[in-house]
């Protein structure tokens, strides 16, 4: 695997993603956040919330687990809706997960 890495233009290929904090656990200093992605480049998430100094819980490569005590061992990220124009029929698709009870303790305070 490669880690990726944000750079400034005209290096690397565009990545646009915005963000919305839902919900704030200050006794965990961590936070539920909305990402909507304009584009679809590998670890486009990670790599973008690592930059912005709030790297994904559970995250090896990009995060810091092992500052994160009693919080969950997993990658802490989740898609839960997924929609994109089929490429043969330019009909919107979409798919959504429920979201996993991991998630629960950060989705029922900020919801």
């Amino acid at each position: 695997r490669q880690k990726m890495a944000g750079l400034n233009p005209p290096s690397g290929k565009p990545a646009i993603t915005d963000y919305k904090v839902k919900g704030r656990d200050p006794s965990t200093e961590t936070s539920l956040v909305l990402c909507h992605l304009h584009t679809g480049r590998t670890h486009q998430i990670r790599v973008h919330l690592h930059h912005k100094g709030a790297p994904i819980v559970g995250d090896s490569i990009y995060g810091r687990p092992s500052k994160e005590p009693g919080l969950p061992e997993r990658l802490m990220l989740h898609a839960w809706r997924l929609a994109f124009l089929h490429p043969t029929s330019r009909q919107r698709v979409v798919f959504e997960a429920p979201i996993p009870p991991e998630f629960l303790a950060w989705t029922d305070s900020a919801l």
